[in-house]
């Protein structure tokens, strides 16, 4: 199992839809909430992500295409 930890952050029409569940759901993969700043209208969330480094890979093409920003964190929180 490959884990990983990212930084999203959320565009004001994302703000309000389940992407980190349909994340788990749809790419088997686990995530981890570490911290999160969410308003109405932006948002950003710390987490970690664990599973197979093809459905990571797979899970973060499609947060990214959605219009997600992700960054790569490599300190602990």
């Amino acid at each position: 199992m490959a884990k990983r930890r990212l930084k999203f952050i959320f565009p004001t029409e994302l703000v309000t839809e389940p992407l980190l569940y349909n994340l788990g759901q749809d790419f088997r993969v686990v995530t981890n909430i570490c911290r999160a700043d969410i308003t109405e209208t932006q948002g950003w969330v710390v987490l970690e992500m664990e599973g197979s480094e093809e459905d990571i890979e797979q899970g973060l093409a499609w947060v990214e295409a959605k219009g997600v920003g992700v960054e790569a964190l490599e300190s602990e929180v």
